[in-house]
């Protein structure tokens, strides 16, 4: 319940200072009931946007407001992706942003001690799902001449630390990804940009740490804030970004 409060007062506080800047626009938001998410998917809403939300077991009544659509998926194929993005098009004739959080973490081994499964797992989790539903809603975008990709990496994809390996390469290799879609699509009006946050202040993150300064992390309003600045037309020049969010560290 204090989450949610904390959640609420944050979309409060944005849709005064943001004047609806994204009226009118449809955004497809990925992850969009994890922690930081379900955040998102509320900012997004007060700027004014119609929100198609993606997640595995997502409903309409996750967040219940008029412009909000929930599509139950999952993006662990090119066809899985295409047919939720195909799905968007066809209820709301188009994709203005696309939204990506979802993410995973593993840790705690070497490089030397990291097994297959656990490369595999990071890079479906942070890698290979962005690149499903980038390559889903790319042709539609470079269709109607106009979009934005937005990817939430990590700090740890430009700064990697040690035992995180495989999760750090698999956010180094989305952030590659999304600097390369800018770099291929900014003919069509198309801008790319990945949004590095160090550690969040989430409840999964809280409970994984729980002797942490949690004063020195950062909230994901913050995050969820500045996808929606890059998400509308005042943020039309910025594209191959990597944008960090460190805290007070």
């Amino acid at each position: 319940m204090a989450a949610a409060a904390v959640n609420h007062r944050a979309a409060r506080i944005f849709i005064r200072s943001s004047m609806n800047s994204l009226e009118g626009k449809v955004a497809l938001i990925t992850g969009a009931k994890g922690a930081l998410g379900s955040l998102v998917t509320q900012m997004f809403l007060a700027a004014g946007a119609t929100v198609a939300g993606v997640s595995r077991s997502i409903q309409a009544s996750d967040f219940p407001h008029p412009r909000f659509s929930a599509l139950a998926a999952e993006l662990s194929s090119l066809d899985a992706a295409r047919t939720t993005a195909d799905e968007v098009v066809r209820r709301f004739g188009r994709v203005d942003a696309l939204v990506h959080t979802v993410g995973g973490f593993t840790g705690g081994q070497s490089v030397a001690d990291t097994d297959d499964a656990i490369i595999d797992q990071m890079l479906n989790a942070n890698y290979r799902s962005a690149l499903h539903i980038a390559r889903a809603v790319l042709p539609h975008m470079r269709s109607q001449g106009r979009g934005r990709i937005l990817a939430v990496a990590s700090r740890q994809a430009v700064e990697p630390g040690p035992m995180v390996g495989a999760y750090s390469a698999s956010k180094a290799a989305l952030l590659s990804l999304v600097r390369t879609i800018g770099l291929e699509n900014g003919d069509r009006n198309i801008t790319a940009n990945a949004v590095l946050p160090a550690t969040m202040d989430t409840p999964v993150n809280r409970k994984a740490m729980p002797d942490a300064d949690t004063s020195q992390w950062v909230h994901p309003s913050q995050v969820a804030s500045l996808l929606v600045y890059l998400a509308c037309d005042d943020a039309s020049d910025i594209t191959g970004a990597a944008i960090p969010v460190y805290g007070r560290a």
